[in-house]
């Protein structure tokens, strides 16, 4: 049975992919489209291993990760937090609606250099014990995310290539 609902998820996943992430990307650095669709399957296959509900894309979550990722690619930072300081649910205010209330979200996010497959970054999360919980976490129902690449990222990345992935988690209650 859990091996039917894997596959299930892998096909609606996969599915889905094409439209969910399509649209991101700009001038210097492309959108790893392919890497984001891995990252759900995997994701998800591992949250029904463990007996939890694999998550949807959610559009507002999904965005919300494309700005970032890009934001910290373009900016040169690594961090949760905005480039400008402010805390990472408040670019997610789109994903709750005009009130914080009745939400919550969460954030994983990984760094690499370009030859990061979505195994790899599953096991690198899966190894981090706050990483792990968060894709363990029970409540999520939806996610977004956004990977990004760059021949010769700036700053942090010290010129390397390097490609980022941002995953924001949600629930609406």
């Amino acid at each position: 049975m859990v091996k039917r609902l894997v596959l299930i998820c892998l096909v609606s996943a996969l599915a889905a992919a094409p439209a969910a992430f399509a649209g991101r990307g700009s001038a210097g650095h492309t959108s790893i489209q392919t890497l984001d669709a891995g990252v759900l399957v995997q994701l998800n296959a591992v949250r029904t291993a463990h007996g939890l509900v694999p998550l949807k894309l959610n559009a507002a979550l999904s965005v919300a990760a494309a700005r970032h990722s890009e934001e910290m690619l373009a900016d040169g930072y690594f961090a949760h937090e905005s480039h400008n300081g402010a805390p990472f649910w408040k670019r997610l205010t789109g994903y709750s609606g005009p009130t914080p209330y009745g939400w919550s979200v969460g954030e994983n996010l990984l760094w690499s250099s370009p030859g990061l497959d979505a195994s790899a970054a599953l096991r690198t999360w899966m190894a981090s014990p706050e990483h792990r919980k968060n894709i363990l976490r029970p409540t999520w129902r939806e996610i977004g995310i956004a990977a990004v690449h760059a021949n010769a990222a700036p700053g942090t990345y010290g010129g390397r290539p390097v490609t980022i992935i941002t995953t924001d988690f949600g629930v609406r209650r």
